[in-house]
């Protein structure tokens, strides 16, 4: 049964006096975890008139392959309202769960179909048990992140782990898809809170996006927007996720490893100034983010020296790097663990069980 989305923790909280703890205090002394409304004000506004803008020049244009421009646009907007979602759904926005609940379920549910409720379960088991097989659904779907689990696949999905390398990009083309149908197969399934409010807003959405394209494109050219814009959307979501946990350490089912090693040691930052911010939503600071969940996006950047500091008097490796060598390090990983699923090449013949008589 999944997690309910109303719960509040994510994982298990560590004990007051370890090592976590001191790390917690030094944070909170600094005010790393206080509210900044005002930047998710501005935040949320821009993302929002870009939204409508998008919509508009959508209008404007018409029937013409002119729109495949708007399609690229409305994916990129479309990732910034995840992110902002993903804020949300974390409590970083407001200091009221009902206020962020409801940011949520608008940015989510209404502007991208994707349900909040649905969004916050499964996120929750993956922070709380980051790259560990049997609990993280993150590293339990199409892709195979150790060498136990290629090992067993059969079938498609043997196939798949071989040359998961190769496909991995292509592959994310399908995301939104993804996301969209494990959103409504939650909502139709899964004991989410406001599952009616959560289904009503996902048919809202479905019904005014999809509308809105048949309205003003004529069927071959609504079919290639719907292409474009929903693939490029998936694409740039997979691509700001790849850098986060790939080709760091995979934890064994039941791993005793503790609260701040199990988020640090499977965690990836990416380097970069505020261009890289933007474009990855904060989450290229996945270290920060996964040992304070709820910290504001942009205290995340004050974070990091603070963490980087503590991890080196602990002899805490601390993994970062730039964004092109993210996705090598992740990619080589996935072709690493692949071969393991690729059927051993056939013995040599003995000569002489061969040579005639």
């Amino acid at each position: 049964m999944p997690r309910s989305a109303a719960a509040d923790t994510i994982g298990p909280l560590p004990a007051r006096g370890s090592e976590y703890a001191v790390l917690m205090r030094r944070v909170r002394g600094a005010g790393l975890l206080e509210r900044r409304l005002r930047y998710y004000v501005w935040k949320g506004a821009a993302t929002a008139v870009a939204f409508a803008a998008g919509w508009a020049a959508f209008f404007v244009i018409g029937d013409s392959w002119w729109q495949l421009g708007t399609a690229v646009f409305l994916a990129v907007v479309f990732a910034q309202l995840a992110f902002l979602g993903h804020d949300a759904g974390h409590r970083q926005i407001f200091a009221g769960r009902r206020a962020d609940y409801l940011f949520g379920v608008i940015a989510g549910n209404l502007g991208i179909g994707v349900s909040i409720g649905w969004w916050v379960s499964n996120h929750n088991r993956h922070h709380a048990h980051p790259n560990a097989e049997g609990s993280d659904p993150d590293v339990m779907g199409v892709l195979a992140h150790s060498g136990d689990r290629a090992r067993t696949g059969t079938g498609i999905r043997r196939l798949i782990f071989r040359y998961q390398a190769w496909l991995f990009f292509p592959m994310l083309l399908l995301e939104a898809g993804s996301l969209h149908y494990a959103s409504v197969r939650a909502v139709l399934r899964w004991p989410i809170p406001h599952r009616v409010l959560e289904g009503a807003l996902l048919a809202a959405h479905t019904a005014g996006y999809l509308a809105t394209v048949f309205l003003v494109l004529p069927p071959g050219k609504a079919l290639v927007f719907l292409a474009v814009q929903q693939g490029l959307f998936g694409f740039y979501m997979g691509c700001t996720f790849a850098p986060n946990h790939k080709g760091m350490e995979v934890l064994a089912e039941g791993s005793s490893t503790d609260f701040l090693r199990r988020q640090v040691l499977t965690s990836r930052n990416v380097r970069g100034g505020l261009l890289i911010d933007t474009v990855l939503g904060g989450l290229n600071y996945q270290i920060e983010h996964h040992l304070f969940p709820s910290m504001p996006r942009p205290n995340l950047r004050r974070a990091k020296p603070m963490v980087e500091q503590f991890c080196l008097e602990l002899d805490v490796p601390y993994c970062e790097t730039g964004l092109a060598d993210s996705y090598r390090q992740a990619l080589r990983h996935l072709d690493t663990v692949g071969r393991l699923a690729r059927p051993p090449a056939p013995a040599a013949a003995d000569s002489g069980d061969t040579a005639k008589q």
